[in-house]
């Protein structure tokens, strides 16, 4: 025994260097047990957004906190899987969850650094910190973390560890995954990428705010270069592919001005969360619904193109009002002051924050949010002109420290701009059901959400007076039927206010003319004293049929120039009955509302035109207010639209009193559209603004994009319709040129015979009956 006293420490110092490894080992004995089950990683249901898409199933909008597009493993193209790998984690086939490796050559930078600088974390080791763990740099952690890894890949074959590591990484621009950031960054799919995009796409996951394209373009394309040199090196593509790649430029769809959708639709998108939100609540940010819409894309993208182009028009025809704002340059000469200076001054699509940095009349250089500067000179200077010089006062005047807004024109070149303070509101739907085709809520979403097409009150003005010449026909007039087109004054009974003595907008009278005459002309006199005939609450009570709100129409003979209260979304309504031949329909928005399995919750069963809606126009009543609305397009105050080479267009311009609101409403067979401009406080859009000048070019730019190689359409006549020729007097007239449409039992009398029985047309000597 004596012999073997030297055996114990013998034992224990052979024992000691083992020591840490016991420790650790006993560590992780203890420790394995109480790591979190993996049922977050078998049962994977991330928190979905809420989807909206357009009638072609491509996204519109999404709300909620992460945007996802999840992928199956073997639906990720092989060079997105070997980016993903080049970037971090080449030997991940190879290593059963930590790469020892890796491990080494970390810590022995860590070591020589004197902290904790670098990583060795494999794709299972990300995945178990991004599911399980903190983003903290602790040795605690790290530890947790190996053994996580561990116990995934125990239990996870390597495809399904990567499917979640692409499926649930953060890549920046609210993206999670890859699916989602291809579609954030280049708004197409996985599959679709080329090995540029691939590469520059895993080249997030490191630091998704450093390298993001959008905001970090020159940081994002060095670490694209050494991901694509990655791949060659690791002859993961060839040199013809590696030389293609890195000279492809940096460019990517979203853009710090745009979202990644397919067509701007953000009005539509809201009005589509607020109706889920009634429905389901705050489950639609986390449960993965997803809306379908009537939305068409193209016809969205040209109301939204056709709005703002007619908004800026207009503001152009009105001047510019001078810079936004001033900062002191002094204060702000860095690149980086500049941009937080820039930072609350949001954009508005394609007009640009800038600060001018040096201005003369015949050139300003500016700094743009994002960080290019540029010159501005010839015409790019123009709209400005007035503004630029010593001359003008020092508020007014662009100089060096002004805060304006630049945009590219149609020749790519930059310009001067501004952004418009009046507002506009577009929409249009298939007449036939209701299906709302295109929507655009104002100028710009981000400036206010507030959506003038269904929460707009407005006054519709001369736009209003169909629905008016249609119930006069239901009392006995025609479109022959003689109007006098003459001053008169209004007694306060009549008007609900003061003694009214109004007025045709050009301040002219024409004395008597047909009914089709004083609409085509859109003439105020004639609008009035049919309203007087009929009488206003018989009135009040025949546009209800249309749509309108009974409380909003007032029963005085204001009624005839539109002064009642209407949201352009009932003016649609409205109309589509004078278009699909006087059926009332519904218009709406959601065609199909689907689960995030895809189970269909809910699905649109619309009535249609002569298939279950109601009719509340007698066809011809329908018929003959189309007639006489052609007429405005190819002869009166909307005849700009026969730009579109078109005969079988309808609609009226609308015009308030001192031009607060300018309207036009037209159809074809197959689309009804409604524009409106103004101001959200109401004030005068200008002394020579009207519906035609302002509304009217919307219209048209929309329906060049929605009628294009669609066939002409020709009106049927339909029964108990009768066409005769007519004299100036409105009556039948065999040798005159001029054909009239009419209610077979409205027939009017001929030249110097009796007129048929239950008529009221003009005398045989021409004095009119109103």
């Amino acid at each position: 025994m004596t012999s073997r006293w030297w055996f114990y420490p013998a034992l224990g110092a052979l024992a000691l260097p083992l020591l840490p490894l016991l420790i650790v080992i006993f560590a992780a004995i203890v420790t394995y047990p109480t790591l979190p089950s993996l049922e977050t990683l078998t049962d994977y249901r991330p928190k979905m957004p809420l989807r909206v898409f357009s009638a072609e199933g491509l996204l519109i909008g999404e709300f909620g906190e992460e945007r996802r597009e999840l992928v199956k493993i073997d639906e990720v193209p092989d060079l997105m899987k070997k980016a993903i790998l080049a970037a971090e984690d080449d030997r991940f086939y190879e290593h059963g969850g930590v790469d020892y490796i890796g491990v080494l050559r970390a810590a022995l930078s860590n070591f020589s650094s004197g902290g904790v600088k670098q990583g060795a974390s494999t794709i299972t080791m990300q995945v178990a910190r991004n599911f399980f763990l903190s983003k903290e740099k602790t040795l605690s952690r790290k530890f947790n973390e190996m053994l996580l890894s561990f116990k995934i890949e125990h239990n996870l074959t390597k495809d399904e560890i990567l499917q979640l590591y692409i499926n649930h990484i953060y890549l920046g621009q609210r993206a999670y995954g890859f699916g989602a950031a291809a579609q954030a960054y280049y708004s197409k799919p996985l599959k679709e990428l080329n090995i540029s995009e691939m590469a520059m796409l895993a080249g997030l996951p490191k630091a998704p705010g450093a390298y993001n394209p959008v905001v970090n373009p020159k940081r994002a394309r060095i670490r694209q270069e050494y991901i694509l040199h990655r791949m060659r090196d690791l002859n993961y593509i060839s040199q013809d592919e590696f030389d293609k790649a890195i000279n492809t430029p940096v460019q990517t769809t979203q853009t710090a001005y745009h979202q990644a959708f397919s067509v701007n639709a953000s009005f539509v998108a809201e009005l589509v969360r607020q109706e889920m939100y009634e429905r389901y609540q705050e489950d639609i940010y986390t449960q993965g619904y997803s809306v379908y819409t009537t939305i068409r894309v193209a016809d969205q993208g040209a109301a939204y193109s056709a709005l703002r182009r007619g908004v800026m028009s207009y503001d152009q025809r009105h001047g510019y009002r001078g810079p936004e704002g001033y900062i002191d340059l002094k204060k702000h000469d860095s690149e980086d002051l500049k941009e937080d200076a820039l930072q609350d001054i949001p954009a508005n699509d394609d007009l640009i924050p800038a600060i001018v940095l040096a201005a003369s009349p015949k050139e300003v250089i500016t700094y743009v949010k994002g960080g290019d500067v540029i010159q501005i000179q010839g015409d790019g200077l123009r709209f400005a002109q007035q503004r630029l010089g010593d001359k003008v006062a020092l508020n007014q005047r662009i100089r060096a420290g002004s805060v304006i807004r630049v945009r590219k024109n149609s020749n790519e070149l930059w310009e001067i701009t501004q952004a418009p303070q009046a507002e506009a509101a577009f929409v249009s739907a298939n007449p036939r059901n209701g299906a709302i085709y295109a929507m655009v809520g104002g100028f710009d979403f981000n400036k206010t959400q507030f959506n003038h097409v269904t929460q707009a009150w407005r006054q519709p003005g001369s736009s209003f007076k169909p629905f008016i010449y249609s119930a006069s026909l239901e009392k006995g007039f025609t479109p022959a039927s003689i109007i006098n087109d003459a001053p008169l004054v209004v007694d306060p009974f009549q008007t609900g206010g003061e003694e009214w003595n109004p007025k045709n907008y050009d301040g002219e009278f024409d004395g008597p003319i047909r009914m089709r005459q004083g609409l085509i002309k859109s003439k105020n006199l004639v609008s009035i004293r049919i309203l007087q005939s009929i009488g206003p609450s018989y009135a009040q009570d025949y546009v209800t049929k249309f749509g309108f709100d009974k409380e909003k129409v007032s029963p005085f003979l204001t009624m005839a120039l539109g002064a009642v209260s209407v949201t352009p979304m009932q003016m649609l309504g409205g109309y589509s009955v004078f278009a699909n031949g006087g059926y009332r329909i519904t218009p709406y928005l959601i065609d199909r509302v689907e689960d995030g399995q895809g189970k269909i919750l809910s699905q649109a069963t619309p009535v249609e035109a002569g298939k279950g809606a109601e009719q509340v126009l007698d066809v011809r009543n329908a018929f003959t207010m189309v007639s006489m609305m052609q007429d405005v397009v190819k002869h009166g105050t909307a005849m700009r639209a026969m730009s579109l080479g078109r005969q079988d267009l309808a609609g009226k311009t609308g015009t308030t009193n001192d031009a607060m609101d300018a309207w036009f409403c037209g159809f074809h067979p197959s689309v009804v559209g409604i524009a409106w401009v103004g101001y959200d406080t109401p004030r005068t859009l200008g002394e020579k603004e009207t519906g035609g000048g302002a509304s009217l070019p919307i219209w048209i730019d929309y329906m060049k994009v929605a009628l294009k190689d669609v066939p002409a359409f020709e009106y049927a006549v339909p029964p108990r319709i009768v066409a005769a020729r007519i004299n100036d007097n409105g009556l039948r007239d065999n040798n005159s040129s001029r054909t009239e449409y009419f209610y077979e039992e409205n027939l009017p009398g001929e030249q110097g015979n009796a007129p048929a029985s239950g008529v009221k047309p003009a005398t045989a000597d021409g004095d009119q009956l109103f």
